[in-house]
């Protein structure tokens, strides 16, 4: 028996377990994972540390090297993130409607852990901890499969974790992580019928797109983030250049970082030489549409291609637009329905973005960066869901549970 297959059985296993434990159970496993995080952070560093040598040794950009890198405010965060889950109502058993027929059935709709959730995910350790927990609190048990640029953090992690469970009671290896970093082992991950019964890929578009055409477990398509920011002609100035930058400069690596910037072109006169300073003086490649070019020379002309890029790096698509309008038919073109962000204090162009833009999130005078479960208030996330399935947006403890009724009665019988 494989790898996979060994570890999907125990998972089975574990989640039986998980089921029955309350809530009191779930919240001392997770104040142990906690504390367990910070006793254990020099060792925590010390294996990631070789994960990062590797990823310079192989060339790795600096901005992947960023999501990779584990350090003592970031081993910190993770376990305050976990504190979060505590307190955090737990899900199952919530009754979520009912109601009595006239026959006499009462009828009642309870949220259920989904049971084995594997999640594929690349070069960022902290994915392990926020799913652990997550999936811990929901009492569904997890198949991990991070990358091999993260092989040395996530063993490590996951060895944190799993004796801090059996500290408290817990069986062995609660949490499963597939060593193995073959490709094989994805294939076979998703397609282990039987055992696991939801699959979330959390990477780039290349894993994404892999795991979406070969899975024949359920999956949930997350991350793939080419979000906009538009600029309406009644935008308040004085926020334009903060929001510009916090969208793309201040974490430019991940999925709610802007990739585009659509101006409308009656403000595009006052703003825009403003902005493409000020993305300059941060290294940011630009690249636009012709009227774009007429403010700075150094812009490239993009094409279509480029403004259907994420690229996840220090480069930005700009669209001059004539209208609101147009602005929504570009996204609706290009966007990938993660995060979308209007700046402007016109409600009715507020409403009409809010209405027409077809995405997860829509920030309003905001960041897309907060798109995020942490800063949603959900302690973690598994990933941000840019489906239209039961979960949509930042995944959090509601949306790894499903449902299922219990119906009672007295002896009817159906006619």
């Amino acid at each position: 028996m494989s790898e996979v297959q060994t570890k999907a059985k125990h998972a089975k296993e574990i989640s039986k377990f998980l089921n029955g434990i309350s809530t009191k159970q779930k919240n001392e496993g997770l104040q142990a994972i906690a504390a367990a995080l910070i006793a254990n952070s020099d060792y925590l560093i010390s294996e990631n540390i070789k994960d990062v040598l590797l990823g310079e040794k192989k060339a790795m950009s600096k901005s992947i090297l960023d999501r990779l890198t584990l350090n003592e405010s970031r081993i910190q965060a993770m376990a305050e993130g976990i504190q979060i889950l505590v307190s955090l109502p737990d899900p199952i058993g919530e009754t979520m409607e009912g109601w009595k027929r006239p026959n006499g059935l009462d009828i009642v709709k309870k949220r259920v852990p989904i049971g084995v959730i594997g999640i594929i995910y690349e070069a960022r350790p902290n994915v392990t901890v926020d799913v652990a927990g997550l999936t811990l609190k929901s009492s569904n048990a997890v198949i991990l499969r991070g990358s091999s640029s993260a092989a040395n953090s996530n063993i490590a992690i996951v060895k944190v974790i799993n004796e801090a469970l059996l500290s408290v009671g817990y069986p062995k290896n609660v949490i499963s992580l597939i060593e193995e970093t073959d490709r094989k082992t994805v294939q076979e991950l998703v397609t282990c019928n039987g055992y696991v019964d939801l699959v979330i890929p959390r990477g780039g578009a290349d894993l994404i797109k892999t795991v979406v055409s070969t899975a024949s477990v359920p999956c949930i398509e997350t991350g793939l983030g080419n979000c906009h920011l538009y600029i309406d002609k009644f935008a308040n100035e004085d926020i334009i250049i903060p929001l510009v930058l916090n969208c793309k400069v201040q974490k430019p690596s991940v999925c709610n970082a802007i990739e585009s910037l659509l101006i409308h072109k009656d403000i595009a006169p006052k703003v825009l030489p403003k902005i493409l300073q000020a993305l300059k003086e941060h290294k940011v490649e630009l690249i636009g549409c012709e009227e774009t070019k007429t403010y700075d020379p150094l812009v490239k002309l993009a094409s279509d291609e480029d403004y259907a890029t994420e690229f996840l790096d220090y480069k930005i698509s700009i669209k001059v637009v004539e209208d609101i309008s147009q602005a929504i038919t570009h996204i609706s073109r290009f966007g990938t329905k993660h995060t979308e962000g209007i700046i402007s204090e016109d409600y009715t162009a507020i409403e009409t973005f809010k209405t027409q833009v077809d995405a997860s999130t829509i920030m309003v005078n905001a960041s897309t960066r907060f798109t995020d479960g942490f800063e949603f208030g959900f302690g973690a996330e598994m990933g941000i869901s840019t489906q239209k399935t039961h979960a949509r947006g930042p995944m959090g403890l509601n949306e790894l549970t499903i449902y299922k009724y219990i119906v009672s009665g007295n002896g009817q019988i159906r006619s």
